[in-house]
């Protein structure tokens, strides 16, 4: 997306916005074709960034070196916190998803330790719950990691690393595209340099055999 573009995209901050600017009064064809070529675009110019830029290296480093690991996103960005837990849980030990339920954000927060790291999700509209935690759990010595998207976003300034994505789209909602790539590339590259992996994805493909999980 070129500076123009991303900047009328900041300037539609909600939905609704969005939705009155793109999507009214629009083929069905037309609209399909916009949001297909932008999505290109993107994901294009977000591959060329991660060959150009080592921030998710990095940050894949500091997650292998961590000793616990917890991933925390609210609203559609708890969907991203997910899918990042489900697959370093594969082939690391010590990935915990808060998911306000089962582990909620202040049990985390009792006990942070210096060895502890925090993968934050953290894209606009950006959820307070979210930024709260990420900033205390950074306030109480833990390491923070945070996805967001531009540089003044709220975690982008006490984050110790960071992995910005871009978001635009054509659609009345940002664009999960390029934050579903970068997160295929983290997982990859922690998971291919933590010991033991190898031998988890062996044990996890031996009980799902076992237990029957899968349709043969």
């Amino acid at each position: 997306m070129s500076e123009d573009l991303n900047a009328r995209n900041r300037e539609l901050t909600s939905p609704r916005e969005r939705y009155d600017a793109r999507l009214q009064r629009r083929s069905s064809t037309m609209l399909q074709r916009r949001v297909v070529e932008q999505e290109r675009a993107s994901i294009e110019a977000a591959l060329d960034r991660i060959l150009a830029d080592d921030s998710i290296a990095r940050a894949a480093a500091r997650i292998v070196a961590a000793r616990r690991r917890f991933i925390v996103g609210s609203a559609k960005s708890f969907s991203y916190a997910s899918l990042l837990a489900f697959d370093l849980s594969a082939g690391l030990s010590q990935v915990t998803l808060i998911d306000g339920t089962v582990v909620r954000g202040v049990d985390v927060l009792s006990d942070v330790r210096s060895s502890d790291l925090m993968v934050a999700f953290s894209l606009r509209r950006y959820r307070r719950d979210t930024v709260e935690i990420a900033r205390r759990f950074a306030g109480a010595g833990g390491e923070l990691v945070a996805v967001t998207d531009y540089e003044d976003a709220p975690l982008a300034k006490i984050a110790d690393q960071r992995i910005y994505v871009a978001t635009g789209s054509a659609s009345y909602v940002d664009s999960p595209t390029v934050v579903a790539s970068v997160l295929h590339v983290l997982a990859t590259l922690t998971t291919a340099s933590a010991k033991g992996a190898r031998r988890r994805l062996g044990e996890r493909d031996r009980l799902n055999t076992e237990l029957g999980l899968y349709v043969n």
